[in-house]
């Protein structure tokens, strides 16, 4: 399976109607789906597709074609997320209508193009599961943890500042994870 780390977006033009895909991480999915509805407000149709890894690690899926036939726009965008193995991501595609009506293959065809255009300008990676783990160090030994963090580039979810210490709140893969137990 395959993930992306940042988002990508692409362009296409089809008898007149613009069709904007983004793809996105799926921890961001919403945010960035309320923001392109503020950047777009004449937009005339937002398609969506996610698919995800629940806590159970079961992949959810789901589409919708806001306002498009049935059929012809979310759930050919899902499959080109299905086709290309992704986890983790969703998928905004942002219509102006041109003026010319495409059909329901127009459309499928149209949307699917998009979401294939998105996936290639994105820079995938492999997915790898991530983990949390909470831990508090003494202010003494702040420094040596804050250089092991950035060494790994280890993703700090929050930081929070007590009497005694930080308190650490990360997510990452295992391995990484357990780089930093070992120097604690």
């Amino acid at each position: 399976m395959k993930t992306i780390f940042s988002s990508s977006a692409a362009t296409i033009e089809v008898k007149k109607s613009k069709f904007h895909s983004f793809l996105v991480p799926f921890s961001s999915f919403e945010e960035i789906l309320n923001d392109i509805k503020k950047r777009h407000p004449k937009a005339n149709h937002f398609v969506t597709a996610f698919r995800y890894l629940n806590e159970y690690n079961q992949i959810v899926e789901g589409s919708s074609d806001d306002g498009e036939p049935r059929g012809s726009s979310g759930k050919p965008t899902l499959k080109v997320l299905e086709g290309n193995n992704l986890i983790n991501v969703g998928i905004v595609t942002v219509r102006y209508f041109g003026g010319i009506l495409l059909g329901v293959g127009g459309l499928v065809k149209a949307y699917g193009d998009a979401a294939k255009e998105a996936i290639k300008n994105a820079e995938l990676i492999d997915y790898a599961p991530v983990f949390e783990y909470t831990f508090e160090v003494d202010y003494n030994k702040t420094r040596e943890v804050e250089y092991f963090l950035k060494k790994y580039s280890i993703l700090v979810i929050d930081r929070s500042f007590g009497s005694g210490g930080i308190k650490y709140f990360i997510r990452d893969s295992i391995e990484k994870i357990n780089k930093i137990k070992e120097i604690l």
